[in-house]
């Protein structure tokens, strides 16, 4: 097969002297409820080799888990509407800065957890210390994506939480297709492998995805095959 890389991106990267390749593997349109391993075992499966690495994009592992969410279907409490107001706003995302992605933070983390990183980072963040909203409130809060113009529709309008056990469905997808699995939350913010097969080089995944290959809109290849060419 003659592998392109999405717009913009390279489909080599070097890690520690050694040159991987990045193969962005393209599906249908993922729809809610459907079967992770199934999708994998389809499209990436007849393209894997020994040795290779597969990574997921962990929005793709939460649609399938029903963790995404049409807006329209989110009525955010008067709660959420005030503490988003105070969520800082940057060019790469809305984070929790909207009603509907703060109506999940508070579903996912509690009321008096998210009240508490709140109190806490607005103490901290006038003394220069960044940061400890999410340290409180927790890694699945700051994964919570909001809905952004450039991403495939429908999903341009809908809100996800982070996977559930990612650990647990990164090790079920490896003891399928017979390679390491990475579950990936990579964005222009930065990268992280929220999921990991057991004896998986994080740290490798990590630098191979600081550019995220898989694209940050509607390039439809939310799997990558990482393979090691020299």
């Amino acid at each position: 097969m003659q592998w392109s890389p999405n717009p913009g991106k390279e489909l080599t990267r070097l890690f520690e002297g050694q040159e991987w390749a990045r193969y962005p593997v393209r599906t249908h349109v993922v729809q809610t409820g459907e079967d992770i391993v199934a999708i994998v075992r389809q499209y990436a499966g007849p393209h894997l080799q020994p040795g290779d690495i597969l990574a997921i994009s962990e929005k793709v592992v939460a649609i399938c888990q029903r963790r995404a969410f049409p807006i329209d279907e989110l009525q955010p409490r008067p709660l959420a509407r005030w503490l988003s107001r105070y969520v800082t706003k940057t060019p790469h995302g809305i984070g929790i800065g909207s009603p509907v992605t703060m109506e999940l933070a508070l579903r996912e983390a509690g009321v008096w957890r998210i009240l508490l990183a709140a109190a806490v980072a607005a103490i901290t963040k006038p003394l220069g210390i960044r940061g400890m909203f999410y340290r409180i409130a927790g890694r699945s809060v700051a994964a919570i994506d909001g809905p952004t113009p450039y991403t495939l529709p429908p999903y341009n309008r809908y809100a996800s939480l982070a996977p559930k056990n990612p650990d647990k469905v990164a090790q079920d997808i490896a003891d399928e297709i017979g390679v390491p699995v990475a579950i990936v939350d990579a964005n222009d913010l930065g990268v992280e492998v929220l999921g990991a097969s057991r004896g998986l080089n994080r740290t490798l995944v990590t630098e191979l995805f600081r550019d995220n290959p898989l694209g940050q809109g509607s390039q439809q290849t939310p799997l990558c095959i990482l393979r090691r060419l020299s």
